[in-house]
Formats: C-alpha cells, structure tokens, sequence
C-alpha cells in the first residue's frame, strides 16, 4: 500500500520511530548498515579499451582493417617491401576512432549528475534535538524538518504542515508549486503531483514549514526510480550508422565479387597466381572507400560547430545526423514551450468588462491589481534588473502592477499592513489588514468557487461567468474582495474578517508560451515533422496552451496520463499517430509514448529540462536538454543541449541535421562514382587481356589524396535551398534512395570508359606521341592522371544539383582550396622521379598529358548536359 494512502499512526507504526524524538543516534547508524547510503547506484564506466573497440566496430572500419592487413600482406609476402599503403590505412582508421572518442566526450554522466543533486546537509530530529547531518546518511524512519528554501533529501510522509508549497517541477513537470497537506487522506490512485502528504527527493520547500517521516531513500526514492529507468535504458543504433553499416555490407560483397571473378578469369588465361592475388589485393583496395568514414565525421564535426553557434551544444556526435531524420519532436511543456513564469493574462473588475492585461490595460483593471498586491508576500530585490521572489501566482499580480507603471513599495507605504491571516490548505485564501489613512481595510484573495459564499455585495452572479470563460481558457483564477472599516478590526480571525466580502474583480493568469513557439512548431510542420506536447500539468491547461501554439486542433487529441496507462502498448500504438497531447504524465509514460512513435518508424527528438523527461531523453532518438532551466540529470541524459532554452532551436538544429545528411550523401557520391568505377576498369581490363591498368598503391593514391582532399569539405557545403520544405527521411530509407544509385552509376560508368580509354590509348598506341613509345607501364600513368584528376573534378558536380555555373566558389572556399590542392600533389607525383618510382609511375609526353586533361574533363561536360535538360518545374520544385 503505497504511503499516501497511510495514516500518520500507520506510518510512524511501520517505520518505528517517535514522532517527538526522532531516531536514535544508534538506532540511525544500525538502519544505515542495513538500508545503505541514501545516494543513487552508478554503472560501472566504460573503459578506455571498450570505448576503442566500439569505435572499431562498425563493418566500413573492419573492412579497411582486412584491406590493411592484406596490404601488408603483400608487401612483406614480395620484394617490392612497400608498407605506405598498409600504413596509411591503419592511419586512417586511427583518426577516425580518436576523432569519434573525443568527440562523443566521456561515458554517460546522467547518474552522476543525479548524484551530484543528493550532495546536501539536511535537518533532522534524533535523540530530541533538531541536528544537521549529510543526506547521504538519511535513514527511513527519519523525521525531516522543512523550512522555507530546504531541498528536500528523501521522500517522507508529512506529518505536520503550515503554509507548506513544495516546488516539483523537476520530477512531475507542475509549473506551480503545490501546497501539502499533511492531514489529507485518499484511498484512490493519485499521480504523484497529487500526493499531498508527501514530499520527494530532489524537490524545494518554496514557502512554509514542516515535518516528514522518510520512507524512501536513494533508489527506493521516486528520483531513484527515475534513475533506474535512466540506466536501464539502452542507447539506440542511429539511421546514419545502420547506413554506414549496409553500405559497407554491399561493398564488401561486390569487392569479393569482383576478386572472384578477376581470379577465375586471370586464372583461365594462364595468369601468375601472385599476380592474380595482387589483382585482387588492388580490386579490394579500390572497392574500400578509405576516407569515406573520416568524412562522414568530419561532416558531423562541422555540423557540431554550426549549431553551437547557433546555441545547440551535440554531446554525441552522431546525433547531428539523426536530427536531420526527426519526424516527430516530443516536447515538454513547462519551461521549454511555456516560459515557466505565470502571467496575468485577463483582468475583470466588478462593474466592467473583461481586459486584456498585455495590450488593453485600464485604470480599473490596475485598481484589482493593486488590492490584490496588497494581499502578497512577494520581496522585490532592486539590481540591473529587478528580482521577484515568493510565490509564482503572488509574483504574477505584482509584476503586472509594476509593469502597469506602478510600484508595491509605494503601496505598502499608502496602506501600511497591521495583520494577516496566512494561506492555509483548510481555508484555501489569504487575508491582510491595512490601515489607509484614518480607515482600515481588509483584503482577501482565493479560488473564486471558495470565496464566492463570503461575497455579500458585488455582481457574483456576472462573476461566475467570467469564471467559467477564464477556466475554459485554462487561466488560474484568483478572486479579490475586501472589507473596510472606520476603526481597526478587535478580531484577527477569519469568521470576522473572510464574511460579508466586497467583490472587488477576478484575474487570470496563465504560465505562457514562449514567443518564438507559435513560428518553430508552424516551420516544423512544413518540414513534415510533427510536435507532441507531453507535460505533468492538467489537460485542460496543456489543450489551451497546445492549442494556443497550434499543435492541437481537435480536443480528442488530448489524452491524460490516466487514460494512457488504461491503454496496452498495441492500443496506444494504433492511436499515438492521432494523438497530440499528453498531460499528467509520468516518466514511465513518457518512455511509453517515445517508444510507440518509434514502432512506427518515427525518428525521435525529446525535449525536456526536468528530472521526470532524462529517462524520455535518453531512450528517444535525440534528447534535447534545456541549458539554463534543464537540470544536470536531464542534460546528462541528452544528445544535446540547447544552451538558450529556445525551442526555435530545435527547429535550427534539425535543418543542420539534413544539411549535414544531404552533404554525407554527396560524399557518398563522390567517392563511390570513383570507387565503383576503380572495380570496372580493373574487371574489364582484365577480360580484355589488357592487363592490370592500376597498383594497389596507385588505387590508394587516388582514394585517399584524389577523393579524400576535396572530401573532406564536402562537409561545409550550405544547405540546398527548400531543405525544410521536404519531408523528414524515412529511417529505413537507404542511403542510395532518391536517384543517388543512378548518379553514382552514370558517374561511374563515365569514369569508366574515359579510363580505359586512356589506359588502351597509352598501353597500345604509338602515334600519340613520337617521343614516348606506348607501353603498359605508359599506360598505366595515363589512366592514373585520368582518374585522379576526373575524381578531384568531380566534386564540383556532386556540391550542388544545379549547375556549377550557378554555384558560387566562394560558398565554399575551403572546396575550391583542397581540390586545388589535390591537382598539386597529383601533378607532382607524376612528375617528380623519386615518387614516379613510389607511386610506379614513369615519364609520358605532353601529348599524354593533354589527352588525360582533356579526358579528364568529360565527366563535367556529361553532368552539365544532364542538368540542364532536367525539366523546368523540377528544377524550381527544388529551389522554392
């Protein structure tokens, strides 16, 4: 029987303690031993060792590794003695590890953050005295005294009370705090921002006193269980590594494939079985796109800092991808679609009509506010900007005040208060005494329903209406009356002060959206990505507000917490597409909602700031934290953090994501027009008995400096324009999807031909130039300056579906700078005796030099007819 619903008698019965005494020192450190620490349980880390063999893991990483070892392989198995290529692979493949460590930054620090959170000296009773002790040796059994601004070190039945409000936000999501209640009694199921009698670990006493008897500490705690699902929730493979991952499957098959067959044809030709084997060792060579996974994580890289610019902090860096896939963001609502500061919304005076308190403010309406202000106990700190601290609704009314050009300072100076009677959960309002001038006045404030008996004069019939029109928007009510008196009241009680009221007015106020809300879930939407509110709040204030921002349009959208867990997984699954708003909600439900858009096919970003969303965050696709609001444990949970709080953000950030996916296609492209191509050239080379045309160490040239210079800034191209025009990536969508395949294949097919024909020109014919007889080794120099160069050249046809004509080079500067550079190093190469020797090259003559050039330029002169006989409206489809 869950504690709530237990007497104080229960309680103190079961936990065995006296209420007026408190533990025993003894009796505490027996408990101790037993129970252990009240701190939270860590996984073990992640070694270092772990850590590499991850980042090794990935079927592009051992492929290279297999071509490496092959590599050496045949360097050491002939005399030839060459380990650069093997080398350079392993190079290769260290890098891309190191960047991936230190990128994606330390092991899961969430459990640690929670621990930090339990770091605290709190009060006690033991032994009869009221004593400090660290809250990692709280025991249950422990009588926990609360006083104002105590964060509270264990969960505990209430005992006693008085004014006592509990700010719970970080685990429920209730932007107001509640008020306790440590008399009040239910046998039904309350959620646990309706447990009155209970106070929680992690939370803060924002007003009041109390005490409590503990009766859960550390993982037994409700943080605790916040903390289980956190560890229990394992990470989740993204869509671009499960790309990365087939892709590398598919051309490992066509490397052996191709192997196969060269062997089996060399072999029936009478080929040396060495040289079949250093054919095939240069076919697997060819088929590995070496810097392809370097790229992609240079891409990544690039894409971390733009959105740090823009105040979105990746902590994995994987996530930068999988945002550009999102389909579905699901959003708390409290401090990251709202502001998490209530505020006076409407204003209706007795006698007037309804104002609106931002743009239509009226003198009569700041007459309610400045009664109401009166009746509040909110401290104004006065520094470059003026600090309100008190209770969130009190704090409403007097910002408003002073907004209105007004000041409580000079109130409280006009009516100087003699008496109060404080709020208390059995009367539910507040009154203060003032003297003005010679009279007295009493000002009184409350739920409207429960002050709506004491009202003898005013219109509380016309107030009931406006009432019911303020509740249907979903603004919290407070009623104002007063009392005034020609001598000072002889009674400071509530029969004599709260009776025969004067209905002064009603204010509403609500907790609102952010601005920039309304215009980020609207471009969302026109990306195809849908926004879910999920809060701990009332689904009456959650529908107004998601309506409000226009993620609701039908009421049945909203559902409660309650309604959800009557749902089994197969009846939330068929509805969760239908389905925008979910309100008092645990962070078990949470899961559940994430989890069921994800059985969809649904990529996942989950935004939140609390305690109560790390669990969501973490077990979505993305994890968005908030920065300034977001607490250590949801932060630690995240893939990223968003450092202004700004849900637009999100928005940005997602727009980044595919730009960085789209330019990892483009890579993807790049290399592989070449790669693929590298197969059919040595493939049909060989069934036409012309030879090999490339050495392994020339195919790795070309791959790693040719194709690995200009793509590595790839990753820096902008975006294409209409980019948040489209509809999210499918998350099983292959990479190829979207015309890609026949790109590369056109592509490939291009490099191809201009290579064997330059390879044939130079291996069998004399006339081309009278100086250099052709020869295989001729030949092979030809088709290696025409790959090389075709390959570099081919970047300018992959940045951008329009024509390169039309592509500023100053949009990419860096571009422009590494394939000038790759033309460098190539032209060198070829022409320096030490590396024509390296690379097994040998001298041609300028008239080979012209024809690979000019080949070399055929594959620009291919795609530019391709572009420019694509159709018109295609064309402007995809610049709008």
């Amino acid at each position: 029987m869950e504690e709530y619903k237990k007497t104080i008698d229960v309680v103190e019965k079961e936990t065995q303690v006296d209420l007026s005494q408190g533990l025993s020192s003894t009796e505490a450190q027996k408990r101790l031993k037993e129970q252990g620490r009240n701190e939270f349980e860590q996984p073990p880390g992640q070694t270092m060792l772990s850590k590499i063999l991850h980042s090794l893991s990935d079927f592009t990483t051992i492929i290279l590794l297999v071509a490496a070892a092959i590599s050496f392989y045949t360097a050491f198995s002939t005399e030839h003695g060459d380990l650069f290529e093997g080398l350079l692979i392993i190079a290769i493949v260290i890098i891309n590890s190191v960047l991936a460590i230190v990128q994606e930054g330390n092991a899961e620090k969430a459990l640690a953050a929670l621990e930090d959170m339990n770091k605290q000296v709190t009060s006690v009773l033991r032994d009869g005295q009221v004593v400090e002790i660290d809250a990692e040796e709280i025991v249950v059994g422990d009588i926990l005294i609360l006083e104002n601004g105590s964060m509270i070190a264990a969960d505990a039945r209430l005992t006693q009370t008085s004014q006592l409000r509990v700010e719970e936000s970080a685990l429920t999501g209730e932007s107001e705090p509640v008020m306790k209640d440590a008399d009040f009694q239910t046998t039904e199921e309350e959620s646990l921002g309706d447990q009155l009698n209970m106070v929680f670990k992690g939370c803060t006493v924002v007003n009041g006193r109390g005490r409590a008897i503990v009766t859960a500490t550390g993982m037994q705690s409700e943080m605790g269980k916040v903390a289980t699902l956190l560890n229990g929730t394992s990470q989740t493979v993204t869509p671009l590594q499960r790309r990365l991952n087939q892709l590398g499957k598919r051309i490992s098959l066509i490397a052996l494939g191709a192997a196969a067959i060269v062997f089996l044809v060399g072999y029936l030709q009478g080929e040396p079985l060495l040289e079949l084997f250093m054919t095939a060792v240069s076919l697997a060579v060819a088929a590995v796109p070496e810097t392809l996974m370097v790229i992609v994580t240079l891409a990544l890289a690039f894409g971390v800092q733009k959105m740090a610019k823009k105040h979105a902090i990746i902590r994995r860096l994987p996530a930068v991808e999988t945002l550009g896939s999102a389909s579905v963001i699901c959003s708390d609502k409290t401090g990251t679609l709202t502001q998490n500061k209530m505020t006076v919304r409407r204003i209706w005076r007795h006698g007037d009509e309804v104002v609106d308190a931002e743009d239509a403010m009226t003198e009569e309406a700041i007459e309610v506010l400045k009664i109401a202000s009166l009746c509040t106990d909110v401290i104004i700190e006065k520094g470059e900007e003026k600090t309100y601290k008190g209770n969130p609704t009190e704090i409403a009314i007097v910002r408003s005040l002073e907004e209105s050009y007004h000041t409580k300072d000079e109130l409280d100076e006009t009516y100087v208060r003699i008496g109060e009677l404080p709020f208390d959960s059995e009367r539910k309002m507040m009154t203060t005494v003032h003297k003005h001038g010679k009279k007295y006045i009493s000002v009184t404030k409350g739920a409207f329903d429960v002050l709506m008996p004491r009202f003898r004069y005013g219109d509380v019939e016309q107030a009931t209406v406006v009432n019911d029109r303020f509740g249907k928007k979903a603004l919290r009510v407070i009623a104002v009356g007063f009392r005034t008196f020609d001598e000072e009241p002889t009674e400071m009680t509530s029969d004599y002060l709260e009776k025969d009221l004067q209905l002064l007015g009603l204010i509403g106020m609500i907790d609102p959206p952010r601005p920039e809300s309304k215009g980020a879930i609207a471009r969302a939407k026109r990306a195809g990505i849908k926004t879910v509110m999920i809060t701990g709040d009332h689904v009456v204030t959650a529908s107004a507000i998601a309506k409000e921002l226009g993620i609701l349009t039908k009421p049945q959208e909203a559902i409660s917490g309650a309604q959800l867990r009557e749902m089994t997984d197969q009846q939330l699954d068929n509805r969760v597409k239908n389905l925008s708003v979910y309100a008092r909600v645990t962070p078990e439900d949470k899961i559940r909602i994430v989890q069921a858009w994800q059985r969809t096919g649904a990529t996942v970003a989950m935004t939140g700031d609390g305690v109560n969303d790390a669990p969501a965050l973490k077990a979505s696709d993305v994890g968005c934290a908030m920065g300034i609001t977001g607490t250590d444990v949801a932060k630690g949970a995240a893939d990223m953090v968003l450092t202004d709080d700004n849900f637009a953000t999100i928005v940005d950030a997602i727009a980044q994501g595919r730009t960085v996916y789209q330019n990892i296609r483009k890579a993807v492209n790049f290399l592989l027009s070449c790669n693929i191509s590298e197969i059919f050239i040595v493939l049909l080379a060989m069934l036409f008995g012309w030879g090999a045309p490339f050495t392994a160490v020339q195919l790795l040239f070309v791959n790693v400096v040719a194709d690995g210079l200009p793509g590595f800034a790839l990753g820096k191209e902008p975006a294409e324009k209409g980019i948040m025009n489209e509809d999210p990536i499918p998350p099983n969508e292959s990479i190829f999807a979207r015309g890609l395949l026949q790109k590369i294949g056109i592509n490939a097919a291009i490099f191809t031909v201009v290579t064997l024909f330059g390879y044939y020109l130079g291996t069998f014919v004399d006339f081309i130039s009278p100086w250099v007889d052709a020869s295989h080794e001729v030949g092979q120099t030809v088709a290696f300056l025409i790959l090389a160069y075709s390959s570099i050249l081919h970047v300018f046809n992959v940045r951008s579906e329009r024509s390169i004509f039309n592509v500023r080079l100053s949009s990419n500067k860096s571009l422009f700078e590494m394939a000038i550079l790759a033309i460098v190093i190539t032209t060198v190469i070829a022409l320096v005796p030490f590396t024509q020797s390296l690379f097994s090259l040998v001298r041609i003559s300028f008239n080979h030099w012209l024809l690979a050039i000019f080949l070399s330029f055929v594959p620009i002169f291919v795609n530019e007819l391709i572009k420019f006989h694509r159709l018109p409206d295609e064309e402007e489809a995809e610049e709008a």
